[in-house]
């Protein structure tokens, strides 16, 4: 039996931030509290925190692509982005102003690459701004635990250092010294140091195999996961897939799935969502970023709002994957309800499978919290569009009655969706019916034969007379 990976970052700990972080979910707080806070203390996580609280950043200037950051002087001359330095022609003022006028962050480092390298004095890293409420909702900052913390983390990253410093002295092989440094990268991460585990890694990134580089970058990704900076995860998952092209084997590529999904998930791209992580199902080996009963679950959902009612079927509702957990997955629940009642066509159990999705499932989840408005009201569109798909005209009280809600929600539900031109029906409130207009798809491809024919015709009588007047002049 293969050894359980350690999540780096702890991912747990991230969903606990989340938590903390939204107002709207003060039932969970205690809970998180007390989970955060003893993961805190009990393993030092100094970095993680310091980042409850709101700190003004003196050495750092805030951009729209990250914070550009002053290396202290003991760590000048490590590596910053993919092997480059900043050169004594770049003017760091100049790269401040290009990032905040919307330059991304690799627009800018192209320029910061010369033929003579002169040691890192600042670096570009993603931007983490705590939001103001999640200091409410933690116990009062405590310098005293924190400096207690910071001591425990500088003795062990001296101990790192040591090593490093030990492989090198003892003209150890690039193995031994790799590992060295991604120990110390992952520390770092580990401990919510975030721009120290950037910086650690990329070195370490820098003289290594395809594969190994792959690891790294997937560790870095996954700190973009934990503060769910969407914009960085989408800039290194796109390096990640350059380098899977190149020479990445089928378990980096079955991962490099799961965090796509994962990403396009956190993005509102559903349909992409849904393909990656139900691919990646049968093959899950990415233990350090979900669980595997989480990547079933939000498979579901994307699957849900994203596939057909024969995809549904043949993807969700009948996949072994998805039928050897419920048993044993109660969250799996709702979700499970909901595709079973969409493909039966049991509208009044889908509505309220989908108020329990949303509050046991959507709204305490950092990659669907911010889309569940959206998911709510599209599920409610495609189950409109699936039941007036089977009828030319149906009556405003039975389709109410059907879904299990008042006929003036619904006349409100469907007015909204019908001037988005996102159904295909008009509503007759004198007589109290639906009456769908939907395009027929049989009379419009006969009619474009038509067109097309007619086409074809004329240019054949043009040819015939072109032929024929040939014909006569010689």
């Amino acid at each position: 039996m293969t050894e359980e990976k350690k999540a780096i970052p702890d991912y747990e700990l991230s969903k606990h931030l989340f938590v903390l972080r939204n107002p709207s979910l003060k039932d969970l707080h205690p809970e998180a509290k007390e989970a955060l806070m003893t993961a805190i203390f009990d393993r030092n996580l100094a970095g993680v925190y310091k980042s409850l609280y709101n700190f003004d950043q003196s050495q750092s200037t805030e951009t729209s692509g990250g914070v550009v950051v002053d290396v202290p002087e003991d760590q000048q001359g490590q590596i910053g982005h993919e092997g480059e330095s900043p050169s004594e022609d770049v003017d760091m003022e100049e790269v401040k102003a290009e990032v905040a006028d919307g330059k991304t962050v690799e627009e800018v480092e192209e320029k910061i690459v010369d033929s003579k390298p002169q040691p890192i004095t600042q670096i570009i890293v993603p931007a983490n701004t705590p939001s103001e409420s999640l200091a409410q909702s933690v116990p009062a900052f405590s310098k005293a635990k924190y400096d207690k913390m910071v001591a425990a983390n500088d003795a062990r990253v001296a101990e790192l250092r040591e090593a490093i410093a030990q492989v090198e002295k003892d003209d150890g092989g690039e193995l031994e010294l790799l590992q060295a440094r991604v120990k110390l990268g992952e520390y770092y991460a580990e401990i919510g140091d975030r721009f120290n585990a950037i910086l650690t890694l990329r070195k370490a990134a820098e003289t290594t195999s395809t594969g190994a580089k792959i690891d790294i970058l997937f560790t870095i990704v996954r700190l973009g996961f934990f503060y769910l900076d969407c914009a960085f995860v989408g800039r290194e998952l796109e390096a990640v897939k350059v380098l899977i092209e190149r020479g990445g084997d089928w378990e980096r590529r079955n991962k490099y799935k799961t965090y796509w999904g994962l990403h396009c998930l956190s993005i509102r791209k559903f349909e992409e969502a849904s393909s990656c992580l139900i691919d990646s199902l049968s093959t899950f080996t990415s233990v350090e970023i979900a669980s595997y009963e989480e990547i079933v679950e939000y498979a579901i959902i994307a699957g849900a709002v994203a596939l057909d009612r024969v995809d549904l079927k043949r993807k969700i509702i009948d996949s072994p994957e998805v039928l050897s957990l419920l048993p044993t997955t109660p969250a799996l629940g709702p979700i499970a309800t909901l595709t079973n009642s969409l493909y039966t066509a049991e509208y009044s159990v889908l509505f309220t499978s989908l108020a329990q999705l949303e509050t046991q499932s959507l709204r305490p989840s950092k990659y669907l919290a911010p889309h569940r408005a959206f998911y709510v009201r599209e599920m409610r569109r495609k189950a409109y569009a699936q039941l007036l798909e089977s009828y030319k005209t149906l009556s405003l009280k039975s389709m109410a009655n059907a879904f299990g809600v008042s006929s003036q929600f619904l006349d409100n539900d469907l007015s909204k969706f019908i001037s988005q031109n996102k159904l295909n029906c008009v509503i007759d409130r004198v007589n109290g019916i639906i009456e769908s207009n939907r395009p027929d798809s049989k009379n419009a491809q006969y009619q474009a034969l038509i067109k097309q024919g007619d086409a074809l015709l004329t240019k054949l009588q043009k040819y015939g007379a072109a032929v024929r007047l040939s014909g006569a002049e010689k």
